[in-house]
């Protein structure tokens, strides 16, 4: 059914279907899966533009990246692309290769698209672990064969249909092969194939496993890991004009499908109403809605709420075991760098801890995207333990971001002394800083981390909270990255309009029918991003 603005008598409430809190791509994922099931949707973001921790931002006529910097889900019949063909977005994706450069003490790896080219990459530099790295990447395709699939056909997540819980008894041997590492971490995996002393390996796990998994690989869940590992040969690239583009067509186009898309619209308060639904109150004004999809923090929802429950309590201790980020965005000289965009992993001491400056994510974007000769823009963000980072007083929290942010600028000049050299001028950022401009608690990104145990598995699909609302996001499954959040937002979708909004269809933008599922079930719908 076609959607249409919300309307009421004046002075009274608007009347919504479906009211959606924040456009980052969990939200955006919730507003596309309701396009033909839902009438009247609504769709509220505080800032001035969407995307939320995947967005752009413009400073003294700069423009920079505001958080994470890659995308994967641009393949083939992704689901981003898939939302590119269906909702006939205006925007340009690029697989870049390599995807990331590593690069530490004594160490530089291209994190090359093609899988068996990285392999053979990490064989050279490991010549004496060559086969053991072997049958160790062997073993963890298949673990990410398994659950790329997930993300592959949208329909495989929760709520499951039939067809979905017949597909998945197929690939029950696939399933059981897991089973053995549920609730261990990657260490352990390590050393049955005698790989603990593997120099380039460890450094390699251990950065890709702060970016996706947001922990170490020492106690990294198992295949939660394994799976991340594949982020670069999968669908993984760039979108040209920014991470912010996509957000901005995606928004486009569910306006031009009829969702009410509201920006500077913050929403104040959230209650239960007598008449049923949620009564909302936002800086545009009131509505009835019959529910609610709220992406955000738990602690930010409970605040509109104005009361805890116990799930949204378990969610926001897990979130808060979890990471802030010290950021330097970086106006560059164009004439000193590669023209398209590039993306590097820096490590300063790799005996060291990934966190506090000596592990730095740096995205470099494209030429094209800024006029001729104009300073190019860079992202530098690295992981802070925002638990600690709390605990201290306001004179030392402040010390202790000056520290990050210097060591953060070695670590530049140690391992990209081309980038630190075409340094025209930084704007520091720090968790305080992502808190104002995101909204987020604390200013908490990532998600909840994903160490070693079974806990990992105890939400296993969208999270109804209550009757009518639901939560999405990167602190709910299926987890971090840019993909899983709206895959999350597309499944709570699913689930909302089957409990709530009396429908039934299963399918929409961005999903298949079951035949071409089975025709090529690799054709379809994490990470940093």
């Amino acid at each position: 059914m076609p959607s249409r603005r919300a309307q009421s008598p004046e002075g009274a409430p608007h009347q919504v279907d479906c009211l959606i809190i924040g456009a980052g791509f969990g939200g955006l994922g919730a507003a596309v899966g309701l396009l033909g099931r839902a009438e009247r949707v609504v769709l509220c973001e505080a800032l001035r533009y969407p995307g939320g921790c995947a967005s752009s931002f413009e400073r003294g006529g700069q423009r920079y990246e505001s958080g994470a910097t890659l995308f994967s889900g641009l393949g083939a019949g992704q689901l981003f692309e898939r939302w590119r063909r269906e909702l006939q977005l205006d925007v340009v994706f690029e697989a870049l290769d390599p995807v990331i450069e590593l690069r530490g003490p004594g160490l530089v790896l291209p994190v090359w698209r093609s899988r068996e080219r990285f392999i053979d990459a990490l064989c050279a530099l490991e010549p004496a672990h060559a086969i053991s790295l072997r049958r160790f990447f062997a073993e963890q395709k298949r673990v990410a064969d398994a659950l790329w699939e997930l993300f592959d056909s949208p329909s495989l997540l929760p709520p499951l249909s039939g067809a979905a819980l017949w597909r998945h008894s197929l690939q029950s041997p696939a399933y059981v092969r897991l089973l053995p590492l549920l609730g261990q971490p990657l260490e352990k995996l390590l050393q049955r194939h005698r790989l603990t002393d593997c120099h380039a390996l460890r450094v390699y796990l251990n950065a890709v496993c702060q970016i996706t998994v947001q922990t170490d690989a020492a106690s990294a869940e198992a295949p939660f890991a394994l799976a991340a590992m594949d982020y670069c040969f999968r669908g993984t690239g760039h979108v040209v004009g920014g991470i912010g583009q996509l957000a901005t067509a995606v928004c486009e186009a569910l306006e031009r499908r009829g969702v009410d898309v509201r920006f500077s619209c913050r929403v104040q308060s959230l209650r239960r109403s007598p008449h049923g639904g949620f009564e909302v109150q936002t800086r545009h004004g009131s509505y009835l809605a019959r529910c609610v999809i709220a992406n955000l923090l738990p602690q930010d929802l409970a605040a509109l709420l104005g009361r805890q429950t116990r799930q949204l309590d378990d969610l926001s201790a897990a979130v808060e075991t979890g990471w802030g980020a010290v950021m330097s965005y970086l106006r560059l000289e164009a004439a000193a760098l590669p023209a398209r965009a590039f993306h590097l992993e820096l490590v300063g001491d790799t005996t060291q801890e990934f966190t506090r400056g000596n592990h730095v994510f740096c995205s470099v974007s494209d030429a094209r995207e800024h006029a001729a000769g104009a300073p190019r823009s860079a992202t530098l963000s690295t992981h802070v333990e925002l638990s600690w980072l709390r605990s201290l007083d306001a004179g030392a929290r402040a010390r202790a971001i000056r520290e990050i942010q210097g060591r953060l600028r070695q670590t530049l000049e140690l391992r990209a002394p081309e980038l630190a050299s075409a340094v025209l001028g930084a704007m520091p950022a720090s968790p305080r800083t992502f808190e104002r401009f995101t909204g987020r608690f604390a200013g908490y990104v990532g998600g909840v981390p994903r160490r070693a145990g079974l806990s990992n598995y105890r939400r296993l699909g969208p999270l109804c909270l209550e009757p009518g609302l639901y939560l999405v996001g990167d602190s709910v499954f299926p987890g971090q990255s840019i993909l899983a959040a709206a895959l999350g937002g597309l499944r709570t979708a699913e689930a909302a309009v089957s409990s709530e909004l009396g429908g039934s269809d299963s399918r929409g933008i961005g999903k298949r029918p079951d035949s071409a599922q089975h025709a090529d079930p690799h054709v379809g719908p994490s990470a940093r991003s």
